[in-house]
């Protein structure tokens, strides 16, 4: 892969950070939707990225993507166990309080099959793709 179309797949993962961020802004702070705390967990994985992907994409700096596939992994994590929470009873009837918003209530349901928890699983998988292919191109060229 040329240094150049690994900028893009790395300026990608950026985009993605920074649509899911602002995303669950606008969900919280627009539309008025409290966050759950499985919510609060996968924001508390996601906005540093924007952050940290956005200063690796200006210094081409290619290492940090070990660090974003291991925060979008764990992400991923929470975000599909949060997305088996609304949509699997096998995970709902045994799921204990979760804080003053439940964990299982579903603010969106497009089509359904997506809701917050879905939108936030791929952003994490996308990024989490974006940054082993960046992070494999960039040992391949040391």
């Amino acid at each position: 892969m040329s240094r150049g179309r690994r900028e893009e797949v790395w300026f990608f993962a950026w985009a993605v950070s920074v649509v899911a961020t602002l995303g669950s802004l606008y969900f919280s702070e627009i539309k008025g939707y409290e966050p759950c705390e499985l919510c609060w967990y996968q924001r508390i994985l996601m906005y540093p990225m924007t952050v940290l992907i956005g200063i690796a994409v200006a210094r081409k700096d290619y290492r940090m993507s070990l660090y974003t596939a291991v925060l979008s992994g764990i992400g991923m994590c929470v975000s599909l166990y949060h997305y088996c929470l609304q949509k699997l009873a096998f995970f709902s009837d045994r799921l204990p309080a979760c804080g003053r918003i439940p964990c299982t209530a579903e603010y969106i349901n497009w089509f359904g099959i997506i809701t917050i928890p879905f939108l936030a699983l791929t952003a994490f998988v996308l990024i989490f793709i974006s940054s082993l292919i960046v992070w494999k191109q960039a040992r391949a060229s040391h």
